[in-house]
């Protein structure tokens, strides 16, 4: 059995503890804010992640860029040349040509490389939906599994992985274009809420709407009432654009609701909280259908 590497990139949305406890490789995505570019590492050791969100409210705008083939090069040779192979879980295609930058690489590897495997998986997941399939994938390595068979567990999962999602202030769904200006500010002015899913596709959908905040919050847990597998023997994850409480309000709901205890809360990154801004908050479970 060839001894791998589990690579994944920072849009998953895991701590640093957790990348540790994981044994993971995780790839850093860029932001730019002003005239300053970061990497978005889980230990937030370029921009801490409070810090990002209170920038964000202060006016300021961010916009992010897809790992380049010469970043995925240079990290995954690190491994091949140790006679290593890689299995890299990316984030959606259907949200960022990071995949497409990753195949071009991998290609180039292969003539570099020839005795060694380089494999891709288009999660087309985000945030800690990213994050919860890497886990899972990362428990069945630890239990032994060879890349071929880990690589065929993820894809097997992949769209089991349901992702809710809703946002506090709609103006930042206006500016990534999910949403008009007419329905960013009628729905501001109504206090109204999208709840949102991730497709099939990997695309960021709006479902639904509701009253309020904590309306959108319980519907995140409507869903996973209606359609998570076996609730009550799953590790469930929850990430939030620094609005911890909220997400803890989530948690305790689905402890009450399903007896959870297993749960992860952590942070939406910079990267994807550019585009979903303060407030956001979002849960990742396994479903019957996403």
């Amino acid at each position: 059995m060839s001894n791998f590497v589990l690579m994944t990139d920072s849009c998953c949305d895991l701590s640093a503890q957790m990348q540790t406890e994981l044994d993971l490789h995780i790839l850093p995505m860029l932001l730019q804010i002003g005239k300053e570019t970061y990497r978005n590492w889980p230990d937030g050791r370029e921009i801490g992640f409070h810090e990002f969100y209170e920038r964000i409210r202060s006016g300021e705008t961010a916009s992010t860029s897809a790992i380049s083939m010469g970043d995925f090069e240079q990290a995954m040779s690190h491994y091949l040349e140790q006679g290593m192979d890689v299995l890299y879980l990316c984030f959606s295609s259907g949200l960022s040509s990071t995949f497409q930058n990753s195949n071009i690489a991998v290609e180039d590897l292969k003539e570099q490389f020839p005795d060694r495997t380089v494999l891709v998986v288009d999660t087309l997941c985000a945030s800690m939906g990213q994050g919860l399939l890497t886990y899972l994938c990362a428990r069945e390595k630890a239990a032994g599994k060879s890349l071929e068979e880990v690589r065929d567990f993820a894809e097997a999962n992949k769209l089991k992985v349901s992702h809710w999602f809703t946002v506090d202030d709609l103006n930042h769904l206006k500016r990534g274009g999910r949403i008009s200006a007419t329905t960013a500010l009628v729905g501001t002015m109504l206090a109204i809420k999208p709840v949102m899913h991730v497709d099939n596709d990997g695309h960021l959908i709006p479902v639904s709407k509701a009253r309020g905040r904590k309306a959108s919050l319980t519907a995140l847990v409507d869903h996973m009432e209606k359609t998570a597998i076996d609730p009550a023997h799953q590790t469930i994850f929850i990430s939030h654009g620094d609005c911890l409480e909220d997400a803890q309000w989530v948690a305790n709901e689905i402890t009450r609701r399903f007896g959870i205890t297993d749960i992860h809360i952590n942070y939406i990154g910079p990267v994807i909280g550019s585009h979903a801004g303060p407030g956001t908050v979002a849960l990742f479970f396994l479903g019957k259908e996403r």
